[in-house]
């Protein structure tokens, strides 16, 4: 859908295919990426790309690497061990580069061990173009280029938005003889190259006219597959119109819309912002947009003979008065997060978890709904019924959320990342600030002395992201990566493993009374010589069943999600012994467990 809109504007490229990791949740830009595991992450990302670059339109995979936080982000320097960094970062980037075969890889603002990531030699050299073969063209980030000679080198091949450095000082730095015309010959080549592979031409972009129903219709379909059912007590959910005849809506502007990301990745709504007055809609790209989706409205209209009122939430009494005369409450809780900052904390803003305790101390059948683009700390957890995690809902968001809330669409979300109790269960409790006078554009005065800053982070948790870091340092998350409930059960067994062939062979089945869909989580633990304590992802299966209905399922793993990196020899390594293979719903439950031998 993307890389037909774009290509039906004009465009010849697209700046999105984030893969970034979730390695910092309170990074402003967590909604754009794809979660905390390189498996997922890029397999999503590289199947997003390889179909808008199906679209006659270059592919293109960012922020190339270890951008993984916002706070000081034109100069941060991400310290990481090279294992650390292949064995989570990169290795999602390499992932999702041999599934699309991308035309472009965007190089990021921040420095990596030292030097910046357009201009790094191990990044862009070493790793992309020589080890992975990578052919296309490294584009740098908007004003992420601080060099000619060095950025030419070291494998940056073009420069945006501007010609700063890529201009008239290449062109000077090539008559000088220090960037030799091999370089400028091979930058030209990649860029062509890319062209070719896209498509673009043998068939140029020609604008057509923009398919806005059948957008709608994928967003829709698109989010009634991501809501994540969190909490159901006593089957809360779904709603079932002939028990439920009154409901109380209540907080985060429910009644007009639902919020998105802020940033380059803000999708401007049609009309405007829904909670501004008409002609004062949001253009700066850090404004807080709701889009016109009202949940009140969709909710009205499949519920035509159900009271439902709303309640800003402003007022907690007032909210409170609303919600204990209803037969369910349902309190509308968001989280804004932007490009160009990083979240303090993971508490809910604007006094909502004070609104969400009142309100489920007034109506026990409180169903607390989450428009957040990361996790949340829930301290009214035990206290509500139901939890339902929604993320930005997008363009048709409402008539999704509808749909899941009384049943026409059985949830069957997973947690793309973990959900920690409080934000000191982090690697890191806090992100530092900058450093005084540093304003975070590289290089700052004091004293009438130029600086390079000496901003960094220290990801000494090394390959241990998300998951693997609760389970090696024994924390309990609040919800474990891969976590989603549904209307329905499901039973795992007969699991077996082919050693020769790394097959992995199980069976589910659907044990309720509601056809639902399962996603199979399949893990592997390392032998005790790799010297890793934590489990990780190796494959996953989408398994739809009808109520009583069993499926054998084969998921094969591939040997490269085994290995571990080898730093003294450059190169990566299967380790020979025993792995353990684990099955379920989620990284915390696993109940099918058998071996898996490699000599």
């Amino acid at each position: 859908m993307i890389g037909g809109e774009l290509r039906a504007q004009g465009f010849d490229v697209t700046l999105g295919g984030g893969v970034n990791l979730t390695r910092e949740p309170r990074n402003g830009r967590t909604f754009e990426y794809a979660g905390e595991d390189p498996l997922l992450a890029g397999t999503l990302v590289g199947n997003m790309m390889k179909c808008e670059q199906g679209q006659h339109v270059i592919g293109d995979i960012k922020h190339y690497a270890v951008n993984d936080q916002e706070t000081g982000r034109f100069v941060v320097n991400s310290v990481i061990s090279k294992r650390a960094m292949q064995e989570s970062d990169l290795l999602a980037f390499h992932i999702a580069i041999s599934i699309a075969n991308p035309g472009a890889v965007m190089c990021s603002y921040n420095r990596i061990n030292g030097d910046f990531g357009c201009e790094n030699s191990y990044t862009l050299q070493d790793v992309l173009k020589k080890d992975w073969g990578f052919k296309g063209f490294v584009i740098s980030d908007w004003g992420g280029t601080h060099s000619t000679e060095k950025a030419s080198s070291a494998g940056l091949d073009q420069e945006q938005p501007m010609a700063d450095y890529f201009g008239l000082k290449l062109k000077e730095a090539v008559d000088a003889g220090s960037v030799p015309l091999s370089e400028i010959d091979d930058h030209a080549r990649r860029v062509l190259y890319a062209e070719f592979l896209a498509g673009i031409v043998d068939d140029p972009p020609h604008k057509g006219v923009v398919n806005i129903e059948k957008g709608l219709e994928v967003a829709q379909r698109i989010e009634e597959k991501s809501i994540v059912l969190l909490k159901n007590n006593q089957a809360v959910l779904p709603i079932i119109p002939s028990k439920v005849h009154s409901i109380a809506i209540i907080g985060g502007h429910a009644d007009v819309g639902m919020i998105s990301g802020g940033g380059s990745a803000q999708v401007d709504p049609p009309g405007g912002n829904a909670i501004m007055p008409p002609g004062k809609g949001g253009t700066h790209w850090q404004d807080h947009i709701w889009f016109p989706t009202s949940p009140l409205q969709a909710l009205r209209a499949k519920l035509p003979n159900t009271t439902i009122e709303f309640n800003p939430g402003t007022d907690l009494r007032s909210a409170a008065s609303l919600a204990k005369t209803a037969d369910v409450a349902i309190v509308f809780a968001y989280q804004w997060e932007s490009e160009g900052m990083d979240l303090p904390n993971l508490s809910l803003p604007d006094n909502q978890d004070s609104l969400i305790e009142q309100v489920a101390a007034a109506n026990p059948h409180t169903i607390v709904i989450l428009e957040t683009g990361t996790a949340a700390t829930m301290p009214w957890l035990d206290k509500v019924a139901g939890i339902v995690e929604v993320w930005y809902a997008g363009s048709a968001g409402h008539k999704a959320l509808a749909n899941i809330l009384l049943g026409d669409v059985n949830p069957s979300g997973k947690l793309a990342m973990t959900f920690p109790k409080t934000e000191a269960d982090l690697p890191r409790p806090s992100i530092a600030p900058l450093p005084p006078n540093d304003e975070g554009q590289g290089h700052y005065a004091v004293n009438s002395e130029t600086r390079v800053s000496s901003y960094a982070v220290h990801y000494d948790e090394g390959s241990e992201v998300g998951y693997k870091w609760y389970e090696a340092q024994h924390k309990q998350p609040l919800f474990p990566f891969g976590f989603g409930l549904s209307y329905t059960s499901y039973a795992y067994s007969g699991l077996s493993v082919d050693s020769s062939t790394k097959t992995v062979r199980f069976t589910v089945k659907n044990t309720g009374k509601r056809t639902g869909t399962e996603i199979a989580e399949v893990y592997a633990t390392l032998p005790k010589e790799a010297d890793e304590s934590f489990k990780r992802l190796v494959g996953w299966k989408r398994v739809t069943l009808a109520p009583g209905e069993s499926q054998d399922v084969t998921v094969a793993i591939d040997p490269q999600e085994l290995q571990t990196f080898d730093e003294s020899k450059d190169t990566w390594m299967l380790t020979n012994g025993e792995y353990g293979i684990l099955v379920g719903p989620s990284s915390e439950s696993t109940p099918l467990r058998a071996s898996l031998r490699i000599h």
